[in-house]
């Protein structure tokens, strides 16, 4: 029997006309991408509860996502492909896979250029869209159970995928899909209070650039006026970040205001590390460690911990156990 995709329309260049590139009504555009869906494959087209320019999508929009994948696969749809704007791609990628897991089987992918031509009413003479659609197409049929990265002729565990160019085909790195990687399994049925509560999520990104101790004091002092939810520090190499007994005071005081600062790398690749004396401060500070696999995933897995667990002792007892 033949297997049904859905496929879930949620804005980009994918959908873009005209120039200035402006996005086509969805209503618009949905009969036009059925056009192209290839004839032997079943494929049923869906609008996202959520279409805008992904620059400006945040939790609420991916949670939003999953949910209406969660419902549909009450439906009986086991394969889903996701169009989306390349910004954020990979952080709709992580969540996606964070809070479906090995439930169905996902692919997401976008375009860095749009489907149609200016006028919108023919494929554009020169896209990447229609290839990577293909690609997702075929690939979300024959991967296993799991979410995954479709792009520029390649497929990735999503949880492991950056952005690494901004305007050449070839823009995402990460694992590839026939490459070993320890991805999320379990899923999260998505309620609707957890799309609301995801609203007032606060986290906040600092990489690090070379200051003087007591400039990095001053601006964590200005932070414990109104502390994020969670502080994710991007230090150097491994993670090394140089501190004293006054930034490791306002690391507790910023636990103690229920904020957890995460120690990351501002290094594209590569895990942290704590095996420099300069991070030996780490096991026994009020701080986590980016044990994720790429920046994206550590976003959602964030995002993970403050649904799953109502405070922030409880984000620190259970983190590494996600």
């Amino acid at each position: 029997m033949m297997k049904t995709i859905a496929l879930i329309y949620m804005g980009g260049t994918f959908g873009c006309i005209g120039e200035p590139l402006m996005p086509m009504p969805e209503q618009d555009f949905l009969p036009l991408l059925a056009k192209v869906i290839p004839a032997h494959l079943q494929v049923e087209c869906f609008a996202a509860t959520s279409i805008k320019d992904s620059s400006a999508c945040t939790a609420t929009d991916w949670l939003q996502l999953v949910q209406q994948i969660q419902q549909l696969q009450l439906n009986g749809f086991q394969h889903f492909v996701i169009i989306h704007g390349t910004d954020t791609l990979s952080y709709a990628a992580a969540t996606l896979a964070r809070f479906l897991g090995h439930s169905c089987h996902a692919i997401i992918t976008g375009s860095q250029y749009p489907l149609l031509n200016i006028e919108g009413n023919d494929t554009r003479e020169f896209t990447d869209a229609i290839g990577n659609l293909y690609l997702a197409l075929e690939q979300v049929l024959a991967l296993p159970s799991g979410v995954y990265l479709a792009f520029h002729e390649q497929v990735f565990h999503a949880q492991s995928t950056l952005k690494a160019h901004t305007t050449e085909l070839d823009a995402f790195v990460g694992i590839k899909a026939d490459q070993r990687c320890d991805t999320t399994a379990d899923a999260l049925i998505v309620q609707n209070q957890q799309i609301d509560q995801a609203a007032q999520l606060s986290v906040l990104n600092l990489m690090l650039q070379p200051i003087a101790k007591q400039q990095f004091i001053l601006q964590l002092n200005n932070l414990l006026l109104s502390p994020p939810d969670f502080l994710i520090l991007q230090g150097f190499g491994t993670g090394n970040i140089a501190v004293n007994d006054e930034i490791l005071a306002i690391f507790e005081q910023l636990y103690q205001k229920q904020c957890l600062p995460i120690i990351s790398t501002q290094v594209t690749f590569g895990q942290i590390d704590q095996r420099y004396a300069v991070s030996s401060w780490i096991q026994s500070a009020k701080v986590l460690v980016n044990d994720c696999h790429s920046h994206a995933d550590l976003y959602a897995k964030v995002l993970q911990m403050y649904l799953k667990y109502p405070t922030h002792e409880q984000w620190f007892e259970h983190w590494h156990q996600h």
